[in-house]
């Protein structure tokens, strides 16, 4: 076996699968799902070329491969904690540490401007050094070398660790002089011509056919399940773009609807609920099993979910609304 091409994730996770001796409960125990544990178990299999653990009236018994392998595993990762366990507690005021995270243009357009005002105000030798998706694939993250992703997923690896940041909805943006702005019914929109913007996934994108709308996205999806079909006029990947496109008086931009309120100010524009239902999405954050335990890292994360929250309690407070469900997050440690 080269070690070079083996996930040494796949020892933490053999390490837990031998001393829970359940799939469940060791899915439990490292907070990712069932079948993702399965998956797990899988590729431990192939690796060692070994069953390692078989269904037994017992329950899940060790093969004598896997009896073997134990120890020897677990005095590996006591060596690897005691590496980690060597280095200072993280401290936020006086850290200098890059964390490099992958954020879709819609995170950058709706939170990384209030997370950059609170890093500067929590840890402000910190440096934050954002990708786009196409700069990043999973084996990236994977490995350790972007702390985290930021973005509406469609789909990720079941062994990264991810929670919801927030859930949005969609609103449209039209010109305050067309005609739309005061008609806008389903025949209008579809009669007018339109905006697509979005880039949420990984890796390189290779441009867009009008044609195939079964791949543009949520709107054109909820669109599709109507039996219609918008015209669109113009591709784009970034949210700066439709507030701009939109002063054209025939063009419509169908956005989520945080991106929308930033043109709440815009005197040319108007925000109007789109005509039609569009199901919400999830704004989530992954990362990888082997950051998860990370000070640094673990303390980001709750700095990236206080921030979401305090954006959420303001959004309410200005609509005079009741204040939103929101995680129960500890206090920050700020050293």
């Amino acid at each position: 076996m080269n070690i070079e091409r083996v996930d040494l994730n796949l020892l933490v996770y053999l390490d837990v699968l031998l001393r829970e001796k359940n799939v469940t409960r060791a899915a439990e125990h490292l907070g990712i799902t069932q079948p993702a544990m399965s998956n797990i178990l899988k590729r431990l299999r192939d690796a060692f070329e070994d069953p390692l653990l078989i269904r037994s009236s017992e329950g899940m018994t060790p093969t004598e491969r896997a009896t073997d392998l134990q120890p020897r595993i677990r005095a590996a990762l006591d060596g690897l904690n005691q590496i980690f366990e060597s280095q200072e507690d993280f401290r936020p005021r006086s850290s200098s540490r890059v964390f490099r995270i992958m954020a879709a243009d819609y995170a950058e357009a709706t939170l990384i401007p209030a997370l950059a005002k609170a890093m500067r105000t929590e840890s402000p030798g910190v440096v934050l050094d954002f990708l786009t998706p196409s700069d990043v694939s999973y084996r990236d993250m994977e490995q350790g070398k972007v702390d985290m992703a930021i973005n509406r997923f469609t789909e990720i690896p079941q062994s990264f660790h991810q929670v919801t940041v927030w859930k949005d909805t969609f609103s449209c943006l039209v010109h305050r002089d067309s005609p739309l702005a005061e008609r806008f019914t389903l025949k209008n929109y579809l009669d007018a011509q339109h905006i697509w913007v979005s880039k949420t996934g990984m890796g390189v994108g290779f441009g867009m056919n009008p044609e195939q709308s079964g791949g543009l996205g949520w709107i054109d999806q909820a669109l599709g399940r109507l039996g219609k079909k918008r015209k669109i006029a113009i591709f784009t990947r970034h949210y700066q773009m439709p507030a701009l496109l939109a002063e054209n008086a025939d063009l419509v931009a169908t956005l989520p609807t945080r991106v929308a309120r930033l043109q709440a100010e815009n005197p040319k524009l108007v925000v109007r609920d789109p005509p039609f239902h569009i199901p919400e999405f999830e704004l989530k954050m992954a990362w990888s099993p082997l950051l998860h335990h990370n000070p640094a890292h673990r303390w980001m994360r709750q700095l990236i979910l206080f921030t979401a929250r305090k954006i959420i309690e303001d959004e309410e407070r200005s609509a005079g609304l009741p204040r939103p469900a929101v995680p129960n997050l500890p206090p920050l440690d700020r050293d």
